[in-house]
């Protein structure tokens, strides 16, 4: 653990603090910390920054709720910068999006991002916005039933190619298996984050159950 007093605040005392979500890691905001709003932060586990504006504390969801939980604050090698990782309650920016960085400055003609968090978002849009045509949409106008249906055959389907030692079919048939629990997943109200969190609580009792053993 890096003590507080080997970190390198600036001439006004303050620290960049770049906030990452817990779970999909996307970047949120950027803010700036002071001694005493880092200290708050630690203590109260939640997001307490400096506002240059105001000159003032700022924790973070006091007026708009969007609480931000802290799980992990961690340095970078030159100790000037904060990385810290939390589970939020809303979204991250004033205007309502669910990060502030939102804005293209650059994007490559060869290269591009994906992420699980971007296919859910457009499943669900698929859900709400029925684009006619697609077969998301026609997954949702059929109903459960018929979505249950897909993940059971794609389930089989990764079973048949695994059996068969292809890897590469096994890796398009899990990813099929993927997308349709996803559908089913948007269709019951269920998020990345309620998977990621199930998963993790299993992390934690398997390492007491193995702490246990070796006492």
């Amino acid at each position: 653990m890096i003590p507080i007093d080997e970190l390198k605040f600036d001439d006004k005392g303050l620290i960049p603090a770049v906030v990452v979500d817990t779970g999909s890691k996307k970047a949120l905001m950027v803010a700036y910390m002071n001694r005493e709003s880092l200290e708050i932060s630690m203590k109260e586990g939640r997001t307490c920054f400096w506002s240059r504006s105001r000159g003032a504390l700022w924790r973070k969801g006091d007026t708009s709720g969007n609480v931000q939980h802290i799980v992990n604050i961690k340095t970078d090698c030159d100790r000037d910068t904060l990385l810290i990782e939390v589970k939020k309650d809303g979204p991250a920016c004033h205007l309502g999006t669910d990060s502030c960085f939102v804005d293209d400055v650059f994007v490559s003609d060869t290269l591009s991002s994906f992420s699980m968090e971007d296919l859910m978002a457009l499943i669900a849009g698929r859900k709400t916005e029925r684009k006619e045509g697609s077969y998301t949409t026609y997954l949702f106008d059929k109903g459960i039933d018929k979505i249950l249906k897909k993940v059971g055959e794609e389930s089989t389907e990764v079973i048949i190619a695994g059996k068969a030692g292809d890897r590469e079919e096994t890796v398009y048939e899990i990813a099929d298996l993927v997308y349709h629990v996803m559908v089913l997943m948007i269709e019951m109200g269920i998020s990345l984050e309620d998977i990621h969190a199930e998963l993790k609580s299993r992390h934690v009792v398997d390492k007491k159950v193995k702490q246990e053993k070796m006492t």
